[in-house]
């Protein structure tokens, strides 16, 4: 990785997007995965690169699904795997996920980079899906999934999603939970819950409040989150944030 200067005023941005870079040299992230990560950072400046208050409550919904579920389990792809292999370690430990490797531009080569890229990171339990079944409704390689992960799972974790599988995963029964900062996309539309936040800011924010509510250990709590929790007003609610940025944007 190149050295990048923390008084840059895009610091944290240019440290992901080099991290990317690394990730694509390393055989781990898609070119196409680069791609992903800039349309991304463009809905960030639209919420202001800040977890709102909104996406919080998100968040602590979705930490409810994952402490409350049977067979949870997280899915990793390669900006997902290059950005935060780290959190992802934690939280399969916390919640006692599974990590399953589910990519688009799959190859055995490319799997079996990303689990050991986990495993330096101290990740125990992953999948990639050699013993797996096709999900129907999906065009892509994503179809693929593992027979002892997500195929049997009742909670989907995944840090990003498109929006073809996230629907397929509704249809089978499971909840989704995912991180899309683009409240109009059919992803964001089809989940459960969708946490309207930048990935790495999630991770840190989901790691925290999971963490705080295991300890309380209130099972009604988490169920009530889960019951009052209501993705279309969470998203018409992220929406309106953006439109009012814009609105109170000045111009020169």
């Amino acid at each position: 990785m190149v050295t990048i200067s923390k008084d840059h005023p895009r610091y944290n941005s240019l440290v992901l997007r080099d991290k990317l870079v690394d990730g694509c040299k390393k055989g781990i992230t898609s070119i196409h995965g680069l791609i992903a990560h800039g349309r991304g950072e463009a809905f960030d400046y639209l919420i202001g690169e800040r977890s709102t208050t909104n996406a919080l409550e998100a968040t602590a919904a979705a930490s409810a699904y994952l402490l409350t579920a049977q067979r949870p389990i997280i899915s990793v792809n390669g900006n997902v795997a290059a950005l935060v292999p780290a959190e992802l370690t934690e939280l399969s430990e916390i919640t006692d996920a599974p990590l399953e490797i589910n990519l688009y531009h799959r190859s055995t080569q490319r799997s079996e980079k990303i689990e050991q890229h986990l495993r330096d990171f101290g990740a125990r339990r992953i999948l990639i899906g050699r013993d797996y079944v096709r999900l129907p409704g999906i065009a892509s390689e994503r179809a693929k999934v593992d027979k002892r992960g997500i195929f049997l799972a009742d909670v989907v974790f995944v840090p990003l999603e498109d929006g073809d599988r996230c629907e397929a995963l509704k249809k089978s029964g499971k909840a989704v939970l995912v991180v899309d900062l683009n409240p109009l996309s059919r992803t964001a539309l089809a989940a459960s819950v969708t946490v309207v936040d930048e990935l790495t800011r999630t991770m840190g924010n989901i790691i925290e409040i999971t963490r705080r509510m295991q300890q309380a250990g209130d099972q009604e709590r988490l169920e009530v989150l889960k019951s009052k929790f209501d993705n279309i007003q969470n998203l018409k609610i992220s929406y309106s944030i953006i439109l009012s940025r814009l609105q109170t944007a000045s111009f020169f």
